[in-house]
């Protein structure tokens, strides 16, 4: 049987690219077709950074031209990400996690803005949408990402990873997780100095055996501190994810978040600014929204100091109640709550694609004393 490009060309109109509205002809994303015979060679270049999402690709043309043009074809594939003069894997510098592409800090300026349930309810979403997710709870005062992923009561084992010992994450709705809170009791209050906290970190970063993930979410503390500068000191962060509820007490403090992801020395760049608690609608008004901690401040913060909204989350109580459970509210299929934050999911991802290809690798910072006072300066 002859085999003829336009055949090929209207088989793969079939196959939506991950990440794109068009299908894979219209959105330019095959580039090229050559035919020898029986054999055909496709090249297609995507944006989706995720493993998943070029074995995805690679698996579906496979299956369409085999279904639709012929089934004895031979096919090699090329996939290439584009991410022009720019890697889009996060190029570790220093001490190495092997298979982690992409670091991203979920900060807040102060406590009690929703932080651990947006870490928790990206992670789900990221997962539900085919990548490989992990989650470092480095709140080291007030670990709540265990009782969100109702693994509390879960300890990491040990695996062997070429003849050293490593501890192996707990995993549940396809999250793998690690949190000091596996490592002290429910009633047990967390009272450390900086140093030992930092090394209780670099034990959960570097002691621990991640393996491939797509996304390394990390769930910061409240606040600008020593916990923060030990994370960025260990690990070059691709991106920061800043949440703030709308009031203008959370707005100033969420404004020296951004700052200090901006700060020359540190230069992680901010993804953007997650509006948490956005408003309320009863549900017996449906059609209702009431602005109890104030309209839209988050939004005209990240207009003020120009960095991305990357979307709203409304004030609803079966968030507070799946997280208490242990069931991510973005679980909850077919709801607002689970549309809520997918396109906060999706922005998120757009936006470190963008940083990708558009800025080089994060390295990680080096720190000193001097004179007495800390002093963070760019490893060079």
């Amino acid at each position: 049987m002859k085999i003829h490009k336009q055949d090929i060309l209207k088989a793969l109109e079939n196959i939506t690219v991950p990440g794109e509205g068009q299908n894979m002809v219209e959105s330019g994303a095959v580039k090229n077709v050559q035919i020898f015979g029986d054999e055909v060679e496709i090249d297609i270049t995507i944006t989706n950074p995720s493993l998943q999402a070029r074995k995805k690709t690679e698996v579906e043309i496979l299956k369409i031209i085999h279904k639709e043009v012929y089934a004895k074809a031979k096919i090699k594939i090329n996939i290439k990400v584009d991410a022009p003069a720019t890697p889009s894997v996060n190029e570790i510098k220093g001490k190495p996690l092997p298979g982690i592409q992409n670091i991203i800090a979920v900060a807040s300026g102060k406590g009690g803005v929703g932080k651990s349930t947006v870490t928790a309810n990206m992670a789900v979403s990221l997962a539900k949408m085919g990548f490989k997710v992990g989650v470092l709870d480095a709140d080291i005062y007030g670990p709540s990402i265990p009782i969100m992923f109702d693994v509390a009561m879960e300890k990491p084992l040990a695996t062997n990873v070429d003849g050293k010992s490593k501890m192996k994450p707990v995993e549940n709705y396809g999250v793998k997780i690690l949190s000091i809170g596996f490592f002290t009791q429910p009633n047990q209050a967390v009272v450390w100095r900086g140093p030992m906290a930092a090394k209780a970190l670099n034990q959960m970063i570097f002691d621990a055996h991640w393996g491939e993930l797509d996304f390394l979410l990390i769930d910061l503390p409240p606040g600008t501190g020593d916990i923060h500068l030990s994370i960025m000191q260990a690990l070059p962060v691709t991106g920061a994810v800043v949440v703030s509820t709308p009031q203008e007490v959370a707005l100033a403090d969420a404004r020296k978040g951004v700052a200090m992801f901006q700060q020359e020395a540190i230069n992680v760049p901010v993804l953007g600014i997650v509006e948490n608690m956005a408003y309320f609608t009863p549900e017996e008004l449906p059609d209702n929204k009431y602005y109890i901690f104030g309209k839209q401040g988050a939004k005209n913060l990240a207009e003020d100091m120009s960095v991305p909204f990357l979307g709203e989350i409304p004030l609803v109580q079966s968030i507070r109640e799946a997280g208490d459970v242990g069931r991510p509210a973005a679980m909850q299929m077919g709801t607002s709550l689970e549309t809520a934050f997918q396109e906060l999911t999706k922005n998120s991802v757009q936006e470190l694609v963008r940083r990708n290809t558009s800025l080089p690798p994060t390295e990680a910072i080096k720190i000193t004393t001097m004179a007495g006072c800390a002093a963070v300066k760019q490893k060079g």
